[in-house]
């Protein structure tokens, strides 16, 4: 029998509906929001016992987790691997790793960054591997002479514009700002500006093109200390606390069902300056030439490279 012109119109307006629900989940560069619920693990390699399909998170913007995200998408489809790269925020990361929507996080800072989430998760995530130091930092241009502490900052915040110009607000080095590095110097008056990463390298590169001062947070390893003269202020009251190790984490029990990938991924070692050459030749080739550059500097560092698949994992 015909369907009636109203039941064709639901119908229509329902396939239009979910046509719309998938377009936006398969858009990597919208944020998503992963909530509650295991997830499972049917579309990856979690816990199915393994497969040749890996789900990557990687945080836009932080372009130490670009580059490394990028670097193992690539010598993983070399290796006749199919990756997924979802571009989230960071608490959407440790909510879908944790649920098994994702299976990889390569860029966890802990334990003090990422440890709001990672407390949160830990029950549900593993450890792969560390495989870098990370610092979180403020810095002003090389040319203010006067501020070589963050103590030096409350005394010049008039020079500075009374702002010190951060990233994003749900960001670790954000809350540590607010929480420890704030009170512990006195800098209560003084606006902390919260936006970008993006937002905050254009202020940085502004200023610095007028030779003006400023003061912004940033975080070792970065490309910005390749192309900027930049300075790091000394921390006297250890307001930051000791540096964190950049960890690759997964959804617990990804390693096992995994074993080739998980004993690839723990030898990686990378040097910061092998990282900085990385993340700026990813910085200069431009958006959508990630992997270009990122495979560019696999030919130019092969030696490196190999050293994670041949050596033995720790």
């Amino acid at each position: 029998m015909p369907r009636s012109p109203r039941r064709r119109r639901v119908s229509l307006l329902a396939g239009l509906i979910a046509l719309l629900i998938t377009s936006i989940t398969a858009c990597s560069g919208q944020t998503t929001t992963f909530s509650g619920g295991s997830g499972g693990n049917s579309s990856g390699s979690g816990g199915n016992g393994g497969g040749k399909n890996v789900r990557i998170s990687v945080v836009a913007g932080w372009d130490e987790d670009v580059a490394a995200s990028n670097l193992w998408k690539v010598l993983l489809e070399q290796h006749g691997y199919t990756v997924n790269m979802q571009e989230l925020d960071v608490a959407s990361t440790f909510t879908g790793v944790a649920n098994g929507q994702l299976d990889l996080y390569l860029d966890a800072w802990l334990p003090s960054t990422h440890g709001v989430y990672w407390n949160r998760f830990q029950g549900q995530l593993e450890e792969v591997t560390s495989w870098q130091d990370g610092v979180n930092t403020l810095v002003v241009p090389n040319y203010v002479n006067d501020i070589n502490t963050i103590a030096d900052v409350k005394t010049h915040a008039g020079d500075l514009g009374n702002r010190i110009v951060g990233i994003e607000a749900g960001a670790g080095e954000m809350k540590a700002m607010r929480e420890k590095v704030i009170p512990a110097y006195g800098l209560d008056s003084m606006t902390l500006v919260e936006g970008s990463s993006p937002a905050m390298l254009a202020t940085l590169d502004a200023a610095i093109k007028q030779n003006q001062p400023v003061v912004v947070t940033l975080w070792k390893p970065h490309w910005a200390f390749s192309r900027y003269p930049l300075k790091v202020l000394e921390d006297p009251q250890g307001a930051w606390g000791q540096p964190d190790q950049m960890k690759i984490i997964a959804t617990k029990g990804w390693s096992e069902a995994n074993p080739e990938v998980a004993g690839w991924l723990k030898n990686f070692k990378i040097t910061p300056e092998q990282l900085s050459s990385l993340m700026l030749k990813i910085q200069e080739a431009g958006k959508g030439q990630e992997e270009t550059a990122t495979k560019q500097w696999i030919s130019e560092n092969q030696q490196v490279v190999d050293a994670w698949f041949t050596g033995t994992s720790s």
